[in-house]
């Protein structure tokens, strides 16, 4: 197959419909066979569960092309993992592992051409997501769901080189003490959505927020988990139960330990220890890792780096990025080929 032409270098981080996406309806139970369609329109009830009671969750993966031409996911069964544990937590129906990835495959290999080459820095995008579709005017689960996932080409996340961040600490809250901030539920980010919009207009690119109930602990941002490293070069993550388990941060966790032979911590981080770092970086499936230069709490600033990634956040990133490309070799059962 001869890819689109495209100019992929360009890209950006956005949608463009591509031809294929996968389709499954749930009704009375159970799930249909689920079909490829490529019809990217939906058409519901305007009194669907989704539009009255937010009843939805989603995932975001990639799938790239290797070194040697050949096309891979990273990691998927994670992603099809922990949607389960979001329709779980939001009373909707789950969607199998062995269905979830071997929708994947059908997504992406009816998407081939779509596949940006190797060298570009831009990969395709996959957005799984689920539901609720019938109509729901009680407030009560719907009864009715559907799974799908799209795929689109994006560019390289940092266009023109890095560029470390300059982030706050938020005021606003992201996740409640036993709420769904530990599941990728479309209401958490939907809460976000003021905050980051006042953090732009403010002048900064993200929010760092504390945990809610104390606001002594750092948890994560809006869309990314976050690591630190010590000044002896230990990659520490915060620990929470409100926090989203990032399958990257995971990936870079193990990365650090078993394969680049650091010390590696998951606790709980103060805010008042942040000076205490040397490096920090943000960590999620669009960058893998967007290096912060500038944490502002309330006027007192504690500065890392703007220049550039720290060394031990450049290695963790050159290493996963090594394995997803495939000029490093992948811990057993990390990499999916089409």
């Amino acid at each position: 197959m001869c890819a689109k032409n495209i100019d992929w270098s360009n890209l950006g981080f956005g949608y463009m419909k591509t031809d294929w996406r996968y389709v499954a309806n749930y009704k009375d139970g159970k799930w249909d066979e689920g079909t490829l369609s490529e019809d990217g329109t939906i058409t519901m009830s305007e009194c669907a569960g989704v539009l009255q009671y937010a009843q939805t969750c989603f995932e975001g993966l990639k799938a790239y092309t290797t070194k040697d031409g050949k096309i891979v996911c990273f990691r998927p069964d994670l992603n099809a993992q922990r949607m389960i544990d979001s329709c779980e937590r939001l009373k909707m129906p789950t969607f199998p592992e062995e269905r979830f990835i071997e929708a994947v495959r059908k997504v992406v290999d009816a998407n081939r051409e779509w596949v940006p080459p190797y060298g570009s820095g831009a990969s395709l995008y996959l957005r799984p997501f689920m539901f609720g579709i019938n109509s729901v005017i009680g407030v009560k689960p719907a009864t009715e769901y559907q799974f799908r996932i799209f795929a689109t080409p994006v560019g390289p996340y940092f266009k023109g080189g890095v560029k470390p961040l300059t982030v706050r600490i938020s005021d606003f809250d992201r996740a409640a003490p036993h709420g769904t901030g530990h599941v990728k539920a479309g209401l958490n980010y939907a809460m976000s959505l003021y905050a980051i919009v006042d953090a732009h207009e403010q002048g900064f690119d993200e929010n760092i927020y504390p945990d809610s109930a104390t606001r002594t602990y750092i948890e994560e941002t809006g869309g990314a988990n976050i690591i630190f490293v010590t000044k002896d070069g230990t990659v520490v993550t915060p620990k929470s139960d409100t926090i989203l388990p990032s399958i990257t941060r995971r990936s870079l966790m193990y990365v650090a330990e078993h394969i680049l032979g650091m010390k590696v911590e998951e606790r709980k981080v103060r805010v008042d220890e942040l000076s205490d770092f040397v490096e920090c970086g943000l960590c999620g499936t669009a960058a893998v890792i967007s290096p912060v230069g500038k944490i502002v709490d309330h006027g007192k600033e504690i500065v890392y780096g703007m220049d550039d990634m720290g060394p031990v956040t450049k290695k963790l990133y050159d290493a996963l990025r090594g394995i997803q490309l495939g000029t490093m070799e992948a811990p057993e059962g990390w990499i999916l080929e089409i």
